[in-house]
């Protein structure tokens, strides 16, 4: 493909031969992004076929896949805007006839819809139970890609890994170094002392659940009406690591978290920009860097530090896993960074419990300074709740 910076990635995808075709690795490993383009390809090369782009909802959809695809599409001067149809999420290669369509799990059903030629279903492990996977490959005609990190096993591993029509590559960071900005390899690195982030990561090979900070947390569509906004959490950032801001809102005896900005280069200015448009709420930001907090509140918005001292990265996460929590669909940052905040290792691969790995955790973070900053309020809501006698009508305490 003309005017696309090849790599060893692409390279490797490019090779694969057989029916179905599995892509595992680690980090910034270009697994998702080289399979789009071996897509792209296809597609311009072959008339009247129908490829189906499949992610668990359509939030994480618009936010990898559609955008990574634009993004190839534009850089090689092939994007029209007239062979895009946004409503149905397909794009028509006007030369070939041939659509790529762009599907959420979440509205599949049981699968048992049209056929298709070729099938992608991008981050496996989370998208789709095997018996969904099973139904699309038994109506997916030529080739089926999956791709996915290996922080724990899914059915791959016991359904697909002895089959015999079947490719297998692991994908790294190395594998696209030559695109990579030199401050992420630089990020990536920086974690080989922490043998289970850099085994699964780092090395893209599979890892183990056992470590996970945080676990049972629901997604939900959307922030109930009901639902009271009680703080922003904000997380200061530049590049490579992004600003992000989450809001947090109190229902029904837990909290709901919705990932408001996850971004790269957002000025202060830009940022208060963000805030002007948002629903009024206090904002608890982090307190490394008093010159922003500073620059913020000459901005007019209403910012206090969160607290930190010895032991409050520890606090902050205990006050967040004793909460009932829940995560909005559109929050894919924040969902992708809970998946996989683990507890640091050491290099025979050691849990310290205590420490957790630094660098994926920026909405997380923001969601910290949030929570903790609620920490005398939970404890209010509690002791009230058990002054309250034993026997009392169902009445909402607004609390």
């Amino acid at each position: 493909m003309e005017g696309f910076q090849d790599t060893q990635a692409t390279q490797k995808i490019f090779r694969l031969r057989k029916r179905i075709r599995a892509v595992c690795g680690g980090t910034s490993a270009s697994k998702t992004i080289s399979i789009l383009v071996w897509h792209i390809d296809y597609a311009q090369t072959h008339f009247n076929k129908k490829l189906d782009i499949f992610a668990e909802s359509f939030p994480h959809l618009n936010d990898g896949a559609i955008r990574d695809f634009k993004n190839i599409m534009l850089a090689n001067g092939y994007w029209r805007d007239d062979c895009w149809n946004s409503t149905e999420k397909t794009y028509t290669f006007s030369e070939t006839q041939s659509v790529i369509k762009f599907i959420a799990v979440n509205k599949l059903g049981k699968a048992k819809g049209p056929r298709r030629d070729v099938g992608f279903v991008n981050e496996a492990n989370h998208a789709m139970s095997w018996e969904v996977f099973d139904q699309l490959l038994a109506r997916t005609k030529e080739v089926m890609w999956i791709d996915w990190n290996p922080s724990d096993e899914f059915w791959y591993y016991d359904k697909i890994q002895n089959h015999r029509d079947h490719d297998f590559i692991t994908l790294t960071y190395q594998d696209c170094i030559n695109v990579l900005d030199p401050r992420i390899v630089e990020d990536i690195e920086s974690h080989k002392g922490d043998a289970n982030w850099w085994k699964v990561y780092g090395l893209g090979q599979l890892g183990e659940v056992e470590g996970r900070i945080y676990k049972g947390w629901n997604t939900i569509e959307s922030v109930p009406h009901e639902a009271r906004l009680e703080r922003y959490g904000l997380d200061f950032g530049w590049f490579p690591d992004p600003v992000a801001v989450v809001g947090v809102y109190y229902y029904n005896g837990g909290y709901i978290l919705d990932e408001v900005l996850h971004q790269v280069e957002v000025s202060n200015r830009e940022l208060a920009g963000v805030f002007k448009n948002l629903p009024k709420a206090l904002i608890v930001a982090d307190s490394a860097e008093p010159k922003s907090i500073s620059e913020l509140k000459a901005f007019g918005l209403n910012v206090v530090a969160t607290a930190k001292g010895a032991d409050s990265v520890r606090h902050g996460i205990k006050a967040v896993q004793d909460q009932k929590i829940s995560v909005t669909a559109s929050s894919t940052h924040l969902i992708k960074e809970y998946r996989n905040y683990l507890w640091q290792s050491d290099r025979d691969g050691h849990l310290m419990p205590g420490v957790p790995v630094d660098g994926n955790d920026h909405c997380l973070d923001a969601v910290r300074y949030a929570i903790n900053s609620l920490v005398p309020v939970i404890r209010r809501r509690e002791a009230i709740v058990q002054s309250l006698p034993s026997f009392r009508p169902k009445t909402n305490l607004g609390l």
